[in-house]
């Protein structure tokens, strides 16, 4: 089966490129989770729209990750969780998609959630620290703050 990722495959390959898989692993895995779609003529302006996308996420060299890294250290960030309870936990956890946004929301660059590790799961209010990947020489502490509102 000739398929043309959209998603970013451990042992496979990136967004974009054109992959020859056996038809149980693409019907079963990567078509159902919208990691592939099958190539046909006309998903070749789509393999180029996703390479374009995927170029406009990337950090553009190891000065470019410096000076994000940069911004993201005098950036006050703060998650805005829906509900707590008494004790201060969370109905729910903060992902990394929350912080993409609320950096986002604070002014910050435009991050991949995939870049974000968050450390186990945040599930209670207050501080708490987040590692951005940002190139595979620079990696920067971010300090999130969760609240309930």
């Amino acid at each position: 089966m000739k398929l043309i990722l959209t998603a970013d495959v451990p042992n496979l390959g990136a967004p974009g490129d054109i992959v020859e898989v056996k038809d149980g692993y693409g019907r079963n895995y990567l078509l159902p989770r919208s990691m592939a779609i099958v190539a046909t003529r006309g998903a070749e302006k789509q393999v180029a729209a996703i390479q374009r996308a995927q170029r406009a996420r990337q950090v553009r060299d190891l000065g470019h990750a410096k000076e994000i890294a940069g911004q993201l250290g005098a950036l006050t960030v703060t998650v805005k969780a829906k509900a707590a309870g008494d004790s201060g936990r969370l109905f729910g956890s903060v992902t990394s998609a929350d912080v993409v946004d609320a950096v986002r929301a604070a002014g910050g660059p435009a991050l991949d959630r995939r870049a974000v590790d968050v450390p186990g799961q945040i599930k209670t209010v207050g501080t708490h620290a987040v590692t951005v990947r940002l190139h595979p020489e620079v990696t920067t502490d971010l300090n999130v703050a969760v609240v309930a509102s």
